[in-house]
């Protein structure tokens, strides 16, 4: 996932360019917390919708947003707690939206104070002896809002700093805060800072900022810096009954405002929405295949076979649509197809492809293959009974009776699929239902009839050497 806001080139060139004309332009100073809350007000106020003010989160309207909605307003510091894959990393990355897009900082400060408020003893000097000539920035929204991945060996240096042992070289006393580097938490000043699976933090670190999250000042080999800092914390965690691998420690836990539990998308449609929005398909995938891959998904995190403890993720039903699309695209390739199109067929490649991102219970082994087939085959027919249900395809099925059979597979191309149906009415019901216009995709719904009249028993199905027949 990309960063919030490409930051532009430049910041527009009417703003105040001195700590002078930016006090004459009448400029009022926010803490951050206070501006993404009077942004968010003030959008709420003017009827923005989730859409709108939340970019891409999909299926979280009723639940998650606004318990996220009712922390940023009460200025709270926020941890997200939710299993893999439900959003969390993007939904973070959001909130540096609801900053100002461009906000003064002190020109060449370290950690981009603002001019009203330097913090650091160079930017104090520097707006003393300069006064209202302090020359002025603009940083955008962008550039305010800092990640960190929590890994094990993320060192308290990383975080919050360390003695740089250059500037102690050049003469400077231990003692002088002009030695100390600064890190992450001290550069992300006027900003947002997330971590991302805080829990991965190791204990020891996670003490290192117990300060900085409630007395906002920093420590450093012993020195204690008072820096004012402005920051929002914002973090990630899996549960912890499914990490194993550390957690968060109750004094940090407990300075964290709100603990806010994310889930899966609830509802098909948002399933649906995600899956187009995030994958990147190398083929046409109809609609009605998202929603098999959607419906699968959610069958696997309902089953009793698979590990419920570390979830299924959305990036897995992303994964398999790009599974699907590739497949018919490699079939394009072989047979020459232009514009190739995902059918039933292209399904089964998800099972072989992605079956080691799922954890299975202990007892279930030997059995994935039959249990991911099952459900495969359960989110085929529920999506074809909601697709083409109601369609009389009576006659479709006395054809193949008759002896009319259908072959395809991923050796055989949507045309020659097209010429083994007979000339049936039915046929073109089918593909009008979904607004199936080219050959490819009137050989797509149609093998979606023909795999649920299978599944329904009405007719029989053999597959060998890549090849399926419908018969």
């Amino acid at each position: 996932m990309s960063a919030p806001t490409t930051a532009p080139t430049t910041a527009p060139a009417d703003l105040p360019r001195t700590v002078g004309e930016l006090r004459a332009s009448g400029h009022r100073a926010k803490g951050v917390k206070q501006e993404i809350g009077d942004n968010l007000l003030v959008a709420l106020a003017a009827g923005d919708t989730a859409e709108t003010i939340w970019p891409g989160i999909h299926g979280f309207d009723d639940t998650v947003l606004p318990q996220l909605e009712r922390a940023l307003i009460a200025g709270h510091d926020v941890v997200l707690l939710g299993e893999r894959g439900q959003g969390k990393t993007r939904l973070l990355r959001s909130l540096a939206n609801l900053l100002d897009e461009w906000t003064p900082v002190i020109a060449g400060s370290e950690l981009g104070e603002h001019p009203y408020h330097p913090i650091t003893p160079e930017s104090i000097r520097r707006a003393r002896e300069s006064g209202d000539d302090l020359p002025v920035e603009w940083r955008h929204r962008s550039e305010r809002y800092t990640e960190k991945l929590a890994t094990p060996d993320t060192s308290v240096a990383d975080l919050v700093g360390d003695i740089d042992p250059i500037k102690v070289a050049e003469g400077r006393s231990l003692g002088d805060p002009e030695t100390i580097a600064y890190g992450l938490i001290p550069r992300a000043h006027r900003g947002i800072v997330a971590v991302n699976e805080l829990p991965d933090l190791a204990e020891r670190i996670q003490v290192a900022m117990l300060n900085v999250m409630e007395e906002r000042d920093i420590q450093v080999r012993g020195y204690t810096l008072r820096l004012p800092l402005d920051v929002l914390v914002v973090a990630s965690a899996n549960p912890e009954d499914y990490t194993n691998r550390g957690r968060i420690i109750t004094p940090l836990k407990d300075r964290f405002g709100a603990e806010i539990r994310t889930h899966y998308p609830r509802e098909l449609a948002a399933e649906v929405d995600v899956i187009a929005q995030e994958a990147q398909l190398s083929a046409e995938v109809p609609p009605y295949l998202l929603a098999v891959i959607a419906r699968f998904t959610r069958l696997l995190r309902e089953s009793t076979s698979v590990d419920q403890r570390s979830g299924v993720s959305a990036r897995f039903a992303i994964a398999a649509a790009e599974t699907a699309a590739a497949s018919a695209r490699r079939r394009g390739a072989l047979l020459g197809e232009a514009e190739p199109v995902a059918r039933v067929v292209d399904l089964g490649a998800i099972i072989d492809v992605l079956r080691g991102k799922l954890e299975f219970e202990s007892g279930e082994e030997g059995r994935e293959q039959a249990v991911l087939e099952h459900l495969l085959r359960r989110a085929t027919a529920d999506t074809a009974a909601r697709v083409i249900g109601g369609i009389d395809v009576a006659p479709l099925v006395a054809a193949i009776d008759d002896g009319a059979p259908v072959t395809t597979g991923e050796r055989v191309s949507a045309a020659e699929v097209l010429e083994a149906l007979p000339e049936l009415s039915v046929l073109d019901e089918i593909a009008d239902r979904v607004d199936a216009q080219n050959d490819g995709q009137r050989a797509a719904a149609i093998e979606l009839a023909l795999e649920a009249l299978y599944l329904a028993k009405r007719i029989d199905k053999s597959s060998e050497d890549g090849e399926v027949v419908y018969g």
